[in-house]
């Protein structure tokens, strides 16, 4: 066997070993492949591996980074998260310089950080801000680990020019992540993750990071500080005062939801909570769920357990790592049913219509790939419904834009079709703080009137049509998996199909290519004769490649019907 295409990863695998300084535990890592290639030079296995962990650096976007956490550029770690925090320093103190006007004034601009529960979340926060501390950046920590949506909140309210979340979101436990923040407590768009970008590439992952020795320069976030998060969250309360007949069983899969989400669950009256007794402290290893994300089943699967053991709740919540999606199952009929990310969206944009005072000219925003049954419950309501790309940092964008147009009142609820909502401007980041607390004012509303959230639902089918929506999602791991996710899409583009389920394509928007009005992606939508359509694009986030159904049938049975048959073959769109 030729192994010509591993020279540059075994130079850059040699780099790091030579390393005195390098960490032991990644050298001991690191280790087990060298020496296995010092027996045989020719071990596929280990050549594979160091492959995958040096062919290239972690890409650094508007996701900022993801991956497996382990030893190399392609892994996170704490090289890489300092490197890559030496590259937002450099970023920062540039724009700082320029203009000061966008941040806090004073001799030092600022940055937020916070973290989750995953394996070296609390690591990597310290070694973020001792590099910001290095680099003359004040650095306000959050003291445990706390939600994304409270990383967005420190960043506005300490007047940041930028935060950081150490997460991974709902990725399975190997991995971990860093999501970048701008000084509107949006993650980055487009042109700031490139500059950033522009940055980290300037240098050298041991050489050219600062760090300061320890974290004296940092300043530990007090309670009042996430006492006026909680306020924020609570301001966006309809004020429906039935919660305390609500019975709530509440998981926060072992993430950073458990305190902020039961503080504001009492708050609002809800007394009657069971938090699931295995997933309730924080544990990056997951041990109950391979994959602790609230659209999967499995993830909810112990607390519908506690559900029907009890028999009394009224509603399942869960929220992923971070706590900014949430999940929800209702009893209804004596079982407990799961809502959908878009069935929860359209569910919450009608009951605030119908509960609060709206703002005049309201506005509402909503992903391309979320149910188009949204638009038809803002158009009843007189709501203004602005479709943006896949990701909430387009929705908190137009947040952004309200408000420097001094109308950020006229926004009044944002969600995607990944359990992410939020109601108000306080943050630029979806809130399952905030989206907890309205889907249990919801279902208590709802049960006040001898009705379950499931019951308005069918209502709203009945009114509005049967729309329905299904994912399917595909993984490509590894080098060899990005490619082939590249192929697949160049294939859609270059041969796209002409019918599915016998139906003509009558229309197709390549948001990469097309003058869409949206910033380019790589999204591609099928739209069909009989008002079917589904959307194809890689994950920002993770090595997928998803594509994202949506039929409105005659009935309930007719929409189930299409979503199937184009499961079955669109399938094999990915072969």
């Amino acid at each position: 066997m030729s192994t010509g295409k591993y020279e540059a990863v075994l130079k850059r695998c040699k780099l790091w070993m030579e390393n005195p300084n390098l960490d032991k535990t990644l050298k001991s890592e690191l280790g087990v492949y060298t020496k296995a290639l010092e027996k045989n030079p020719q071990d596929e296995a280990a050549l594979n591996e160091i492959y995958e962990r040096f062919y290239k650096e972690l890409e650094f976007g508007t996701g900022g980074l993801r991956g497996i956490l382990g030893a190399g550029t392609n892994r996170m770690n704490i090289y890489t998260v300092a490197k890559a925090t030496q590259g937002l320093a450099n970023y920062v103190n540039h724009h700082y310089a320029v203009k000061k006007t966008l941040f806090k004034k004073g001799k030092r601009a600022a940055v937020a950080i916070s973290y989750d529960s995953r394996n070296m979340s609390p690591e990597f926060a310290q070694v973020a801000a001792r590099v910001l501390a290095a680099n003359d950046i004040d650095v306000y920590l959050y003291r445990e680990l706390m939600p994304t949506p409270a990383l967005s909140f420190a960043t506005r309210y300490y007047h940041c020019a930028a935060g950081i979340m150490i997460t991974a979101s709902h990725n399975p436990a190997k991995y971990n992540g860093y999501k970048a923040y701008n000084e509107e407590g949006c993650q980055m768009n487009i042109q700031q993750a490139d500059e950033v970008l522009a940055e980290i590439e300037k240098l050298d992952i041991f050489r050219d990071v600062k760090m300061a020795a320890d974290d004296r320069a940092v300043t530990y976030i007090p309670e009042e500080t996430i006492d006026a998060f909680i306020a924020a969250v609570k301001e966006q309360s309809t004020g429906f005062n039935g919660c305390k007949n609500l019975e709530v069983v509440y998981t926060p899969l072992n993430g950073s939801g458990n305190k902020p989400v039961r503080r504001i669950l009492k708050e609002i009256g809800v007394e009657k909570v069971t938090v699931v007794p295995e997933q309730e402290l924080p544990d990056g290893n997951f041990p109950t769920c391979t994959y602790p994300n609230p659209e999967k089943k499995e993830a909810l699967q112990l607390g519908l357990e506690l559900c029907r053991k009890m028999g009394t709740p009224d509603l399942l919540l869960a929220t992923d790592p971070d706590c900014d999606r949430v999940g929800i199952a209702v009893k209804h009929r004596g079982d407990y049913v799961l809502l959908t990310g878009n069935e929860v969206g359209i569910l919450m944009l009608d009951f605030l219509c119908q509960v609060k005072k709206l703002p005049a000219k309201p506005v509402a925003v909503k992903t391309i790939v979320s149910s188009k049954m949204a638009d038809a419950v803002a158009k009843n309501y007189g709501v203004e419904m602005r479709n943006v790309l896949t990701g909430f940092k387009f929705i908190g964008e137009q947040i952004g834009l309200l408000e420097k147009d001094g109308e950020v009142e006229r926004y009044i609820f944002g969600f995607e079709e990944s359990y992410g909502y939020l109601s108000g401007p306080y943050v630029r980041d979806k809130d399952a703080v905030n989206g907890s607390m309205l889907i249990c004012e919801m279902a208590a509303f709802y049960k006040s009137a001898g009705s379950t959230l499931v019951d308005r639902l069918n209502e709203m089918y009945e009114q509005y049509g049967y729309y329905k929506n299904d994912l399917m999602d595909f993984t490509f791991e590894g080098a060899a998996g990005m490619d082939k996710m590249a192929s697949i899409m160049e294939s859609l583009r270059t041969n796209p199909p002409k019918t599915v389920i016998g139906k003509a394509i009558t229309k197709r928007v390549d948001y990469d290519r097309d003058n869409t009005g949206l910033p380019k992606s790589n999204v591609l939508e099928y739209n069909m004769e009989d008002g079917s359509s589904f959307i194809v694009r890689p994950s920002g986030t993770e090595p997928k490649l998803k594509i994202y159904l949506s039929a409105r049938g005659t009935s309930a049975m007719d929409s189930d019907r299409i979503i199937a048959a184009m499961k079955e073959e669109l399938a094999g769109l990915v072969k």
